[in-house]
């Protein structure tokens, strides 16, 4: 996790940060962060990424590399304002032992926003649209000589692949269809079962329903003013809704302020590195 201290809506590079230039609170920001790295450290080893001043989305760490097995891809971010942050991150990886994937500037790829391996750790789903190419999908799937299931996203406002898709550790997803093309729906819902699809609702998505951080059976995910934590309990998820809605002004919640850095063992019950 990266704390806010620079945390601010200076730009618009999504369609959530329209409106919303220099509308946030930096002090409630920090608030609402602090609550979900106290809630994340009850099951999880925490590490913390120094913030740097001039990088306001850094507090966004999920965007900025895709990290399994000890390799971690760097993110080559699509717009400038973000570009800055990429030698931070890699820096603190190199320092913590992690082998570098190394992704070309001109292949635009964003991290966990966009690609995350399913809940066995075996392959991965990835999203192309506004902010990631198609391009990128076979690079990343080198790194660890998997495959990739490219999704195309076609609505704007979910302009990462985190804010309409969540593989869960259960082996449901949590998805909102309307995202992506034809095509792309088709190629999840040969993957899950109907019992496995949790759809939900425009309302929901909206309030960024999908962009939950999953360990075993704990989700810590944004307040969302429906029935779906309640859904998502009735699986048997022990669930934490949080309020988080300084970052969905800048066009993230709970799964884009946190990148994973190990995986769960649930054989024996140990928590992830985040």
């Amino acid at each position: 996790m990266c704390a806010p201290e620079w945390y601010d809506v200076n730009y618009v590079i999504n369609p959530w940060m329209a409106g919303n230039i220099h509308q946030s609170s930096r002090d409630t920001a920090f608030a609402q962060w602090k609550t979900l790295h106290q809630h994340l450290q009850r099951i999880a080893d925490v590490r913390l990424l120094h913030p740097r001043q001039g990088s306001p989305d850094m507090v966004f760490v999920g965007h900025s590399a895709l990290v399994q097995h000890g390799i971690a891809a760097i993110s080559s971010f699509a717009h400038s304002q973000r570009q800055t942050e990429e030698a931070h991150l890699r820096r603190w990886l190199q320092d913590a032992g992690f082998l570098i994937w190394e992704t070309p500037r001109e292949t635009a790829f964003e991290g966990e926003g966009d690609v995350v391996f399913d809940a066995a750790g075996d392959k991965l789903w990835a999203a192309h649209g506004s902010r990631t190419c198609k391009q990128s999908h076979k690079h990343l799937a080198d790194a660890w000589h998997t495959t990739a299931t490219s999704l195309h996203l076609v609505d704007p406002r979910f302009y990462h692949l985190d804010l309409c898709f969540a593989a869960l550790s259960g082996g449901e997803l949590l998805y909102f269809p309307e995202a992506f093309d034809a095509a792309s729906v088709a190629k999840i819902e040969a993957a899950y079962s109907p019992d496995k699809r949790i759809v939900v609702s425009e309302a929901e998505a909206t309030q960024f329903a999908c962009n939950v951080i999953n360990i075993g059976k704990h989700i810590l995910m944004g307040k969302v003013e429906t029935d779906l934590a309640d859904r998502l309990r009735n699986r048997g998820y022990e669930v934490e809704d949080l309020n988080l809605s300084e970052f969905i002004r800048g066009g993230g919640s709970a799964k884009s302020i946190v990148l994973r850095l190990s995986d769960m063992d649930v054989t024996h019950g140990s928590a992830s590195n985040a």
